[in-house]
């Protein structure tokens, strides 16, 4: 066993929702790690390590993007071994990450209110935004058309167990071609809106375009830019996805009523409830 005394104890955890932008979707998740890490240490936030001779810090990523797909909804949890104010914790750790790595909100778990679900299981699904830059919208419609109506769609991709087929229509619970006022006739352009469940295997936006390829022959001239836009629990009924952060903020506000009730304060919590708009669904 090491030497020395224990580690700090977690005493707070904090669940933050952050977007990878620009140029910085290009950069593998190990390097947004080292990011993330550097900035925590510059904004001076009391993150935990793990005992052992080599600790680490306590930080857990879930639901990350791919390289090369920017995204609007990323994951990450902290555990604190003193308690912060999530706004303050959000407005540091942003001005310490480099630009297009950008905290957008910070939820602490609340104490006191037994185990909260792993935000890992919150992740049901993600809605995507696929620019086609080269493509007509009628031909991304007839395309989103036959892959809606396929019954199964089959693709292939080499994964760390080797090359596995599986069917990517099935994860897919809606998918429209964007409407836009006017389309340049010398510079077409569609935009794909797809909700699709999480699944193993994952599937990929990619796979999705090898489907509507293989259905419909749609082939971009040029590499699709791909942007997650929410990821979250589905909704069965609407088709949409609900803000993961939002059933610790709704429990930090129940507890804070009854305390309120009891003579104490209730605490606010910040941070915004993003949630995604609706895309139409194909029974």
């Amino acid at each position: 066993m090491p030497e020395g005394p224990a580690p700090a104890p977690v005493t707070q955890r904090l669940r933050v929702r952050y977007a990878k932008r620009g140029r910085l979707r290009f950069t593998s998740h190990r390097d947004i790690s080292r990011a993330v890490e550097r900035a925590v240490r510059r904004a001076g936030i009391p993150v935990a390590f793990s005992a052992g001779f080599s600790p680490h810090p306590k930080i857990s990523y879930a639901g990350a993007a791919a390289t090369g797909t920017a995204s609007e909804a990323e994951y990450l949890e902290l555990g604190l071994t003193e308690h912060r104010d999530p706004a303050r914790v959000r407005e540091e750790l942003d001005a310490a990450l480099p630009d297009g790595l950008d905290i957008v909100d910070v939820v602490a778990v609340p104490a006191g209110a037994g185990k909260p679900s792993a935000l890992a299981d919150r992740l049901e699904a993600s809605e995507w935004r696929i620019r086609l830059d080269g493509v007509p919208e009628g031909a991304a419609a007839a395309a989103v058309s036959a892959f809606l109506d396929a019954g199964a769609v089959e693709v292939e991709r080499l994964t760390k167990k080797g090359r596995r087929r599986f069917d990517a229509r099935s994860a897919v619970s809606a998918m429209e071609v964007e409407r836009r006022a006017a389309e340049p006739a010398d510079a077409p352009c569609a935009i794909l809106r797809m909700v699709v469940r999480h699944t193993t295997p994952a599937v990929r936006p990619d796979d999705i375009l090898t489907g509507l390829r293989q259905v419909a022959d749609l082939a971009p001239p040029s590499p699709p830019l791909v942007t997650r836009l929410a990821q979250g629990p589905l909704d069965a009924a609407t088709g949409g996805l609900a803000d993961p952060l939002d059933p610790d903020r709704e429990t930090a506000t129940t507890h804070g009523s009854v305390a309120g009730a009891a003579g104490g304060a209730a605490q606010p919590q910040p941070g915004d409830a993003a949630s995604a708009d609706a895309v139409g669904a194909r029974p």
